[in-house]
């Protein structure tokens, strides 16, 4: 493996002159270097700007951030300790361990299986967010008011982002372990690899200082309308910490399943096996190009890394590892065009770290491409979002609407945008947007299942179109 070598002074320059740039308020960057043997690892934090614009508290290494969706990797570490300990196997139907789970659709409730959960092939849809309070009982009440669910398509027939199946996963977990998965958290993985600043309750995070999100991005931010999401969200979204800590968890997985002090998490084949792919994705533009068991795959000129990303009400996380060079790369930031200042250093980062170019960015093509909606107007709808794509006279558009607890958080529920044409053909249909303000793209694609079916992925969502 090849010594990298990385000038923190000139990062830390990037990292401010960027963030101004792009007006986040506060961020905490970690970069990983790991060796063959663990005790050589090297862990360089580098901080800017503050916790929270109202009181101009500055962001440091021990600020804790909300992680968000990265959160999965940490809950699926913990499905794969249950099927370390033969108490779970990737092929267990979810209604064995939950009996009485009750879903809308029948058929999905018998063929559900701990994989289906792990890699996003469940079809129930995924942004399912049901308060159910600030107990123990909260992912157990969860479960209860999944019986009406909507089912966006058959089991294992397409890939969709699924917050609703981690939550499930995490109601298994607390079944198997006989905890709750809070609990499960802090005595199987943050303490083992005494993670000091981890915590998945906001009572515990508030002992620490914590940064809040803020909606809208320098020179006038918006604090976020609330601080967190409900406790049932809590496998999917709910874990806060350092990019420091968050890197340790990271170590331990690139040393199969092994903590700096000897801490076994997982087997070092359960290791392998999240890093392992499982499923592809239908929109390989959003996100990587395939599914592990938690992790996100993805290629960068031939070269394969790993890695999430999480989003909270005004907080953004970034997680990218390179294990072929021992490298990973975290960005935690509260708020402004997050997406653009991830996008811009860690292509930087890891061009210069470790001579590696990042897959071109998505985009529309040099040469405008003519490409109208024909047959896939028309109205694409999950739990949390409808899509209406439709042709303003030669112009492709969509307006996107938010809808159940979401709209209520979001200042602008209702937004339209131009499509933008990539590229498509009768099967698949690719269009680009740019969020007003942001620089980056992000696809729209339009696509059918070999059984037929129709849906819009965007946002890593698959709504299925509304007959």
């Amino acid at each position: 493996m090849t010594q990298l070598v990385v000038d923190a002074a000139h990062w830390q320059t990037r990292l401010e002159a960027l963030a101004d740039r792009f007006g986040v308020p506060g961020a905490q960057v970690g970069i990983l270097r790991t060796e063959a043997d663990a005790a050589d690892d090297h862990v360089d934090i580098l901080t800017h700007g503050v916790s929270r614009v109202a009181t101009g508290q500055p962001v440091t290494e021990s600020t804790v951030f909300q992680i968000g969706s990265i959160t999965q990797v940490w809950t699926a570490t913990l499905a794969m300790q249950a099927i370390d300990e033969g108490l779970l196997t990737l092929d267990t139907r979810v209604c064995e361990v939950l009996p009485e789970l009750t879903l809308a659709d029948k058929a999905a409730r018998e063929q559900l299986t701990v994989s289906h959960l792990l890699t996003h092939t469940n079809g129930v849809d995924g942004d399912v967010f049901s308060d159910t309070g600030r107990g123990d009982d909260a992912l157990e009440r969860y479960v209860e008011t999944l019986h009406s669910a909507q089912q966006v398509s058959p089991v294992g027939e397409t890939w969709s982002y699924s917050n609703t199946g981690f939550i499930l996963l995490g109601r298994v977990i607390e079944r198997v372990f006989g905890t709750t998965w809070d609990a499960a958290i802090r005595d199987r993985i943050a303490a083992p690899l005494g993670l000091e600043r981890t915590s998945t309750l906001p009572e515990d995070a508030l002992l620490q200082d914590t940064a809040l999100g803020h909606v809208v991005g320098l020179p006038h931010p918006v604090p976020a309308p609330v601080w967190a999401m409900p406790r049932s969200v809590g496998p999917a979204g709910l874990i806060n910490s350092t990019a420091a800590d968050l890197l340790a968890f990271v170590q331990a997985h690139l040393h199969r399943g092994t903590g700096l002090s000897g801490e076994r998490l997982v087997s070092p084949e359960s290791a392998d096996a999240m890093a392992a792919h499982q499923v592809d994705l239908p929109d390989r533009e959003s996100l990587g190009d395939s599914w592990g068991l938690g992790w996100i795959r993805f290629s960068w000129l031939g070269e394969r890394l790993l890695g999430h990303d999480g989003a909270t009400v005004g907080q953004h996380a970034f997680l990218r590892i390179l294990p072929s060079a021992g490298l990973a790369v975290t960005l935690l930031t509260n708020g402004g065009q997050s997406q653009d200042l991830f996008e811009t250093l860690f292509r930087e980062m890891f061009a210069d770290i470790a001579a590696i170019e990042a897959a071109p960015a998505f985009g529309p093509p040099g040469e405008s491409v003519d490409l109208p909606l024909g047959d896939w107007q028309g109205t694409y709808r999950g739990a949390a979002l409808q899509l209406d794509a439709f042709m303003d006279g030669t112009h492709p558009r969509m307006r996107l609407t938010m809808l159940g607890a979401l709209a209520d958080l979001d200042p602008e529920p209702v937004q339209e945008y131009d499509l933008t044409a990539v590229n498509g053909d009768d099967t698949r249909l690719v269009y680009a947007i740019r969020f007003r303000g942001g620089e980056t793209w992000s696809p729209v694609t339009f696509y059918r299942t070999d059984a037929g079916r129709a849906y819009a992925h965007f946002g890593a969502r698959a709504l299925p179109a509304v007959e």
